[in-house]
């Protein structure tokens, strides 16, 4: 079966600013464009190469009805055409996906992927309905709403955390064990000067709302608090009778990223070390039970590893996307993956989740640790938004 491949260093993430921080009033899409364009210009990437290209996007922005063939035109390639994918938290998976099958098929000789979101001042939509008393129509916030209230399952993301918790004897004691390891890993990748994030993170100019004045630049991660025993002891769960503290969730943040997506020899020919291959193996799609979410990255990546006619025995490293401690737990309950194992140098729990770039961010991430460890197979998993889940396999050499 042929697969599709990722040119080894062609890949970049913004930092992760926090909620009403410093990307707040910046259009996410236009940013995203002038990212990736300088990313892939101080690569020495030839964009003229790109001929399709993906957008990922979860929160609606002024325009953002004209998706990818905006982005790619702002960006000064605008003869590159692509959808654009709204999957809540799977996003990337899925786009990563559409990029593999095109470049698989033979549909696209090199893809580029950008997902860029902004959870901070996020769309407040108006919904005419002339049959209403008066005329009145339907408010939505985008994201406050939907984060409150699944239409399907009735229930807040938060309970989804909560009822896998209480199904399996998940304590907050033990979901803030984890978020003190994931800290503590979060740590490594700030070592020597962020070393390992400086693999692959690029800085933001900061800007006035219309990109023309520059009023600082944003290196790291934005927002991150100090997390310590004292401090996680204090807190209380967020529902009452419930375990999940606001320590044991991840916080909404801003940024994008972006990848190339190409064939074997495209990946030679672009490659930052052709000696490198980074190669995409599977992808998984699973939905469990409602009100369940965090548990549909297990399903999820059972499949992966069973389309790349793999297991979880042939796996080195684990990323996962986990706006809950609950995520982990019950992860490595089911696989019996470490604990300690997963999300080295980082995960959502910690730098945030923007929803579009969050897995994106993450797989970068497993491609690092891959090639430090000389090679392996890498497994990125997370849940989304209806119970459901999307998982990736891939393998560097």
């Amino acid at each position: 079966m042929a697969h599709a491949f990722i040119p080894y260093g062609i890949y970049w993430s913004t930092p992760f600013a926090k909620w009403q921080g410093s990307l707040a009033n910046l259009h996410s899409m236009k940013l995203a464009a002038i990212c990736g364009k300088q990313a892939l210009t101080a690569k020495k990437f030839p964009l003229e190469a790109i001929d399709y290209g993906i957008l990922g996007i979860t929160n609606p922005q002024p325009s953002s009805f004209y998706g990818l063939p905006w982005v790619t035109g702002m960006m000064g390639i605008d003869r590159v055409a692509g959808p654009t994918v709204t999957q809540a938290c799977a996003t990337s998976a899925r786009s990563l996906q559409m990029a593999s099958h095109e470049v698989a098929d033979g549909g696209s000789a090199c893809t580029l992927v950008v997902c860029a979101d902004r959870m901070s001042n996020a769309a407040v939509i108006y919904y005419p309905d002339a049959s209403a008393p008066g005329g009145r129509g339907i408010t939505e916030s985008w994201s406050l709403d939907n984060f409150g209230k699944d239409p399907y399952a009735l229930n807040a993301m938060i309970e989804t955390a909560e009822n896998v918790s209480r199904a399996n004897g998940f304590t907050t004691a033990q979901q803030h064990e984890v978020v003190l390891q994931r800290y503590a890993q979060y740590q490594a990748a700030l070592a020597d000067d962020r070393a390992f994030q400086r693999r692959y993170m690029v800085d933001i100019a900061i800007t006035d709302a219309g990109f023309r004045k520059q009023l600082g630049t944003l290196s790291a991660d934005e927002g991150l608090a100090k997390t310590t025993p004292e401090g996680l002891a204090k807190l209380k769960p967020v529902k009452p009778d419930g375990t999940v503290t606001f320590g044991g969730q991840t916080h909404p943040a801003d940024g994008n990223a972006g990848m190339i997506v190409t064939t074997r020899e495209g990946a030679k020919q672009f490659s930052l070390d052709p000696k490198i291959q980074i190669e995409l193996l599977g992808f998984g799609n699973a939905r469990v039970e409602k009100g369940f979410m965090p548990a549909a990255t297990v399903p999820a990546a059972m499949l992966a590893l069973k389309a790349a006619g793999l297991t979880m025995k042939d796996v080195t490293a684990v990323k996962s996307h986990n706006p809950f401690a609950a995520n982990d737990l019950i992860f490595a309950k089911e696989t019996g993956f470490p604990l300690e194992k997963m999300n080295n140098f980082g995960c959502s729990l910690i730098w945030g989740h923007p929803q579009g770039p969050t897995g994106l961010r993450a797989t970068i991430e497993l491609i690092e640790e891959l090639v430090l460890k000389g090679g392996g197979v890498g497994l990125f998993t997370g849940c989304a938004a209806g119970d459901s889940g999307m998982a990736l396999v891939l393998r560097v050499s």
